[in-house]
């Protein structure tokens, strides 16, 4: 019996034909060709598991699979998506969104040249680290400031330039870790210091601290702030006022890893109190370390506010090098800051904090007007109280109440309604529970409530000529 793989036609048949015409004209041939053989590839794969698999009928059926993949080979990878999972700092997905003056600010910077390192006045090379320490030393209090890349950075840096090759007091409550399992041990040892655990897991005292210090080892006293997750119950810790009395005694530095970066009022956001920079400053602080894409609201940074001799000695560290900032972040950043200088503007502008305070009635308003949109379509919806979060490692345990939209679509799972709609264009990422797949659209920008709709009134299966989303990874492996 001859091999039914035979019965496939040939690369060269396929791009000769007049159906191919149109794909030869809009690609590279390559792309052309390499998208073609994988199509071919993945019908002799399915033909080798199937006795009767689904062949395409014509040459019309494999020019629309070969089109079909050079769509999916053409998208960048990194894409816009639309967020309908109801946490507003999705670390997956980006953190928090940029404002418009953000957005035109960095737009602009990567556009063409900019004074990043020139000293316009004096016309001579100058420094990326003056760019926005005004406006930080405006907005929080803070003698200096210096932005790096991110966060953990920004805590490398600090702990290396006050207690290289010496020890670094941290309770051991505060033993942390952040995203991607990057723990403070590792970031301590990688900073060149060396560890000292202070206390317990749930009690700390000042006491701790002191008798820690007692053999003059230590360089630096550090306090990272559990954003991601509380200690309750039989619990004690010394605040930042009184570490820093007791550095003053014991003649050293005091840093604080505050990390979310809330600096707008958060009993306007509704939410509960929360440490804030000016705050740990004021309560002496040496140096505080904050992330410019959490509760900022801006892009990606990690900055550091602090005395100015603290600081100066951070900006000539040669690890400020490595861990500097490009001139596209720092336009977004500068922009971010200049809406603090108007708190209500701050509210208003930065996506993360109007997302966060949007009122459940407007969001009630929003589902049931999406709801509405897809009345006469076999989805069964519901429009049903629940709950976002703030994200980014930020508020654990606090719900944002609100309302979402609960989806089913006849005959089909959860789990394939969710991927249809990941696999669309823009993407729509949502939860799913109870068999039912979630979209909390306080995540979901209302110039976007458009889109949802037409995604949701799309869900139906694909053609046989279409990729299913199953084969779409297995054909770009082929092809690239």
């Amino acid at each position: 019996m001859s091999d039914p793989r035979r019965s496939l036609p040939g690369v060269d048949s396929l791009l000769a034909s007049a159906e191919f015409r149109p794909l030869l004209a809009g690609h590279p041939r390559s792309r052309v060709i390499r998208a073609t053989r994988a199509v071919l590839d993945a019908l002799r794969g399915e033909m080798g598991e199937s006795a009767q698999p689904a062949l395409p009928e014509d040459y019309a059926g494999y020019a629309r699979r070969v089109a079909d993949l050079l769509i999916i080979l053409d998208r960048p990878s990194l894409r816009d998506v639309v967020n309908a999972t109801g946490v507003v700092l999705h670390t997956n997905l980006g953190r928090a969104p940029l404002s418009r003056s953000a957005r035109a600010a960095m737009l602009r910077a990567g556009e063409g040249y900019s004074n990043l390192e020139f000293d316009l006045e004096a016309g001579v090379r100058g420094s990326r680290y003056v760019h926005c320490v005004d406006l930080l030393r405006e907005i929080t209090g803070a003698p200096d400031a210096l932005v790096v890349n991110n966060n953990a950075a920004a805590v490398v840096l600090a702990i290396n330039t006050m207690a290289q090759g010496r020890e670094v007091l941290v309770s051991r409550g505060e033993l942390v870790e952040i995203g991607g399992g990057f723990r403070i041990p590792d970031m301590i040892s990688r900073s060149g210091a060396t560890l000292r655990e202070v206390g317990t897991t749930n009690r700390t005292r000042l006491s701790d601290y002191r008798k820690a210090a007692e053999d003059r080892a230590a360089a630096a006293i550090l306090k990272v702030h559990r954003s991601n997750f509380r200690i309750s119950g039989f619990t004690e810790e010394a605040t930042v006022s009184q570490l820093a009395e007791l550095a003053r005694e014991l003649k050293l530095p005091l840093f604080h890893d505050l990390g979310s970066g809330l600096l707008a009022d958060p009993g306007v956001l509704g939410l509960p109190e929360e440490p804030r920079a000016p705050d740990s400053l004021r309560n002496g602080a040496h140096a505080v370390a904050i992330s410019g894409d959490k509760l900022l609201g801006g892009p990606q940074a990690g900055i550091i506010l602090g005395r100015t001799e603290i600081v100066a000695r951070m900006r000539e560290n040669p690890l400020t090098r490595a861990f500097r900032v490009d001139k596209v972040t720092l336009a977004g950043l500068e922009a971010t800051l200049r809406h603090y200088l108007d708190p209500q503007e701050a509210l208003r502008e930065i996506p993360a904090l109007r997302m966060i305070s949007t009122p459940p009635e407007e969001l009630e308003s929003r589902s049931r007007a999406i709801a509405r949109a897809l009345g006469d379509t076999a989805l069964e919806v519901r429009v049903v109280e629940g709950d976002g979060a703030v994200g980014g490692g930020t508020y654990p345990e606090v719900p944002l109440p609100g309302w979402t939209l609960r989806i089913r679509v006849p005959g089909v799972s959860s789990q394939e309604t969710a991927l249809r709609l990941r696999s669309g264009e823009p993407p729509i990422v949502a939860r799913r529970e109870d068999e039912e797949v979630v979209l909390d659209i306080r995540t979901v920008d209302p110039t976007d409530d458009e889109t949802l709709v037409a995604a949701l009134r799309g869900l139906s299966p694909p053609s046989s000529d279409t990729l299913s989303h199953r084969q779409t990874s297995g054909l770009q492996d082929r092809a690239e």
